[in-house]
């Protein structure tokens, strides 16, 4: 009697394992509890399987999985539930634990979220012409020449030019930094001009940083963005790239103060703003291979120009709060752009240039 109990215990387990993976959940509550019993006292479990009104027949089970479709059987770890996607596992972790449902939004370890202004851009039909333009101007001449320059020429030479025409701005920011209500600005700018421009042999060398000062660009466009000109239409010039309107106001306000403009001789001037667009364009060569790599190359350059853009104009509010959104080499102020000494020409310009 035991050994007949225990094979029958014995099929009813592999049928009742059988019929819960192809969706049948057959009433096993008593069998259950009755091989609880068997593993406590099996002479005891033997008699209970026998007393109790369980239909433990092979023939019944093997008839009932008959009539199940194994083709409509949920595969192997998969809910029983159509509508509940979680696996037999996850649905045990749930019952263990608790169900918590996981928002990404609110979840208390995750940073608060960049509120990065976006471009104010109601010409983007014509700025995509316009840029389009420019990348095809960029490619045939501006780009080969900054290769060949940064091929050709020594980069300890090249610094020296880079240092040169960035002192001949330092006037521009003195003056600005001054409207923008930032003295102490101001005078780091003028400290820098004077040592450059002696000690450094015409800015050709930079002993300023040295002596740890500071070096920040400011224009009039920044200003203007201080003074409460903060949206501005999104605006690409021809050859000279991104700006806004507010900033196409700003080079013409900050072009009477550059030294380089003030030099009358067309034949000393222009090669002079020449080597200064070279110079500029090589600088940015390093990120030629993320604006040739992205999807929308426009969007690329309009969206990382205004985001800087603003950090110039409000990157002491970001700093004082905590809140500087920006990548490293959007915040570098040396990150390079096309100044207003080298536009060749301007409104402003007289009739006396020659």
């Amino acid at each position: 009697m035991p050994a007949q109990a225990d094979a029958t215990v014995a099929v009813q387990t592999d049928s009742a394992i059988a019929l819960s993976a192809a969706g049948v959940s057959p009433d096993t509550t008593n069998a259950n509890e009755a091989a609880a019993e068997a593993t406590v006292e099996p002479a005891v479990a033997a008699d209970a399987l026998a007393s109790r009104s369980i239909d433990l027949d092979p023939m019944s089970l093997d008839y009932a999985l008959a009539q199940i479709d194994p083709s409509k059987a949920p595969p192997a770890g998969a809910s029983a539930d159509p509508s509940d996607p979680r696996t037999d596992a996850e649905r045990d972790f749930d019952d263990i634990y608790g169900v918590s449902a996981y928002d990404p939004v609110a979840d208390p370890t995750l940073p608060a979220p960049a509120n990065v202004p976006g471009a104010y851009d109601p010409w983007e039909k014509y700025n995509r012409k316009m840029h389009r333009f420019n990348m095809a101007v960029d490619r045939a001449v501006a780009r080969p020449l900054a290769r060949a320059y940064s091929k050709v020429v020594p980069r300890p030479i090249r610094l020296g030019v880079s240092n040169f025409f960035n002192n001949l701005g330092q006037p521009v920011s003195i003056l600005n930094a001054l409207l923008q209500g930032k003295p102490k600005q101001a005078a780091q700018s003028l400290g820098r001009f004077a040592l450059n421009s002696t000690l450094g042999i015409g800015g050709i060398f930079d002993p300023a940083t040295a002596a740890k000062l500071p070096n920040r660009s400011e224009d009039f466009g920044q200003t203007l963005g201080v003074w409460g000109w903060k949206r501005s239409r999104y605006v690409e010039l021809p050859f000279f790239g991104p700006r806004t309107v507010r900033d196409t106001f700003g080079m013409v306000g900050d072009a009477p103060l550059s030294p380089l403009r003030q030099i009358e001789r067309d034949r000393i001037r222009i090669p002079l703003q020449g080597l200064q667009l070279v110079d500029v364009r090589a600088q940015l060569l390093p990120l030629d291979s993320l604006r040739d790599g992205a999807e929308d190359e426009y969007a690329l350059v309009r969206d990382s120009w205004t985001q800087r853009r603003d950090y110039q104009i409000f990157g002491d509010r970001m700093e004082k709060n905590g809140d500087t959104q920006l990548p490293d080499y959007l915040q570098d102020d040396s990150n390079p752009s096309v100044p207003a000494d080298a536009m060749p020409i301007m409104p402003t310009d007289g009739t006396g240039v020659r």
